[in-house]
C-alpha cells in the first residue's frame, strides 16, 4: 500500500495574494508543515508586514507583484527559481471584487475584476504550468467562489471571472494529467476577512447569509486553508480537474 503524506516538507510553494486573509492563513499552515513559501501581493507593506507575522525565516519569501501583469508574473516566479530552484504548488489564491451591475458598469471597471481574478489566474497557472511540465510533477490549486454558479445581482462579474476560473482548473486538468500535474479549486462561501468585512460586518445582511448556510455561520479562513493543504498534498494525487465546494452545505441547498 503506498504511504500517503499530507506534509508539505521543503516543497516550494507560491501562493498569490498570500499577504491577508485566505492566502495568509495558507501560507501559515504550508510553513507549518515544512514548506518553502513564496507570497506575493501588491502592497510591499502589507507584504513586509505579513512576513513579520509569520515570522519570516529562510523558508519565507515575499514578492511584490500585480498578477495581471505578464512581467511581473515572470518577475515573481523567476525569483521564486533563483530562492528555491523550482516550484512545487501554485496556489492561485488572488481575488477582488466591486460591487456593480453588468448592464451598467464601466468597460475599464469590468477589465479591472476580470485581470485581477481569471486573467491573473492564466498568467500564474501558464508560467508555474510549463515548469511543472519539465519536471513533470506538480500540483496547482485555485480559490474560486460559489458565486460561480450562483448568480447574484452585482455580484455578477466576480462570478463570471470565478466561473472562468473553474474551466480553466478543468481544461488545465486535462492538458496537464499527462504530466502527473494535479489542478483543481476550491469554493468557498463567503469567508470571513477585510475582502468580505462590508457584508458580514453588517448584522442584517449577515443573517440573511447565515440563513443560506446549513452549518449556520459564515467560514473562516482556516476553513478554506486546510482543504487546501490536502489538495497541495500527496494525499490528492489522485484528484484532479475537481471543484471541492466549501461552503457549510448552501450548495446543497
Amino acid at each position: 500500500m503506498k504511504n500517503l503524506s499530507y506534509d508539505l516538507e521543503d516543497k516550494v510553494v507560491v501562493i498569490t495574494g498570500g499577504s491577508r486573509g485566505i492566502g495568509f492563513e495558507i501560507a501559515g499552515l504550508l510553513l507549518g508543515q515544512g514548506a518553502r513559501v513564496v507570497i506575493c501581493g501588491r502592497k510591499q507593506q502589507g507584504l513586509d508586514d505579513a512576513v513579520k507575522a509569520l515570522g519570516g525565516g529562510d523558508n519565507l519569501l515575499a514578492v511584490s507583484a500585480h498578477i495581471a501583469k505578464e512581467d511581473d508574473v515572470d518577475r515573481l516566479f523567476t525569483q521564486t527559481m533563483d530562492r528555491f530552484g523550482t516550484i512545487d504548488v501554485l496556489v492561485n489564491n488572488v481575488g477582488m471584487n466591486i460591487v456593480a451591475g453588468v448592464v451598467d458598469v464601466d468597460f475599464s471597471l469590468w477589465k479591472k475584476i476580470i485581470d485581477s481574478n481569471l486573467n491573473g489566474t492564466f498568467l500564474c497557472s501558464r508560467k508555474a504550468g510549463r515548469i511543472m511540465r519539465e519536471r513533470k510533477k506538480g500540483k496547482i490549486v485555485s480559490i474560486t467562489s460559489i458565486a460561480a454558479t450562483r448568480a447574484a445581482p452585482f455580484m455578477g462579474i466576480y462570478g463570471i471571472a470565478k466561473a472562468g476560473i473553474q474551466m480553466l482548473t478543468r481544461v488545465l486538468a486535462q492538458e496537464l494529467a499527462s504530466f502527473n500535474i494535479q489542478v483543481n479549486a476550491i469554493a468557498p462561501c463567503m469567508v470571513r476577512t477585510t475582502f468580505s468585512q462590508p457584508f458580514w460586518s453588517n448584522p442584517e445582511i449577515h443573517d440573511q447569509i447565515v440563513k443560506t448556510i446549513p452549518l449556520g455561520r459564515i467560514a473562516e479562513p482556516a476553513d478554506v486553508a486546510h482543504p487546501t493543504l490536502f489538495l497541495c498534498s500527496s494525499g490528492a494525487d489522485f484528484i484532479t480537474g475537481q471543484t471541492l465546494m466549501v461552503d457549510g452545505g448552501a450548495s446543497a441547498v
